[in-house]
């Protein structure tokens, strides 16, 4: 488990998060080990009584399988029982957590395949230099673009400006 020494907010390893989250969630539901052992038994997942003590004190390691069947006995998500304890007893935490994780991944695909973009029109400029200038144009104004229109729609019109300013041309 964790030192009583290390620093606040030094995460456990992913088993002894494990260990504490299962002891955590199954005194939450005033169960015993008998009767949390008798619901993975239920669910297909063997495992005496001794075994959850042991597993929940760090004295026997918990392999995926049974991981997986305590996940699905307390209902749920494997990523969320293995999250340190204090955040992954807070689901909606848990949730937010994964999609700023997932977003960040999200931008850095995004990232390499705007790399790759640019550099494969790079090489192809280097072979057409006669159309370099007007294709550095059009790419720039396509960003440019691209992002005003972002960001009118995340933020609004700049102050002083009404959101049909570009309507007044149409009575």
């Amino acid at each position: 488990m964790a030192d009583d020494d290390s620093p606040q907010g030094v995460l456990l390893s992913g088993e002894a998060n494990v260990a504490v989250r299962i002891k955590l969630e199954r005194e939450a539901r005033g169960w015993s080990t008998n009767a949390l052992s008798d619901r993975l038994n239920e669910a297909g997942f063997e495992m005496n009584p001794s075994a959850v003590w042991r597993i929940e004190n760090g004295k026997r390691r918990i392999n995926l399988d049974e991981a997986i069947g305590f996940a699905e006995v307390f209902g749920l998500d494997l990523r969320n029982l293995v999250g340190p304890p204090q955040l992954a007893a807070q689901a909606r935490a848990m949730e937010l957590i994964d999609a700023v994780v997932d977003a960040f991944r999200e931008t850095q695909r995004a990232n390499a395949a705007f790399t790759k973009a640019r550099d494969d029109l790079d090489a192809y400029l280097a072979e057409h230099p006669d159309v370099r200038e007007e294709a550095d144009v059009m790419v720039s104004n396509a960003i440019a673009e691209a992002s005003a229109k972002y960001l009118l729609e995340t933020y609004g019109p700049p102050p002083g400006e009404s959101s049909d300013a570009g309507s007044a041309d149409e009575t």
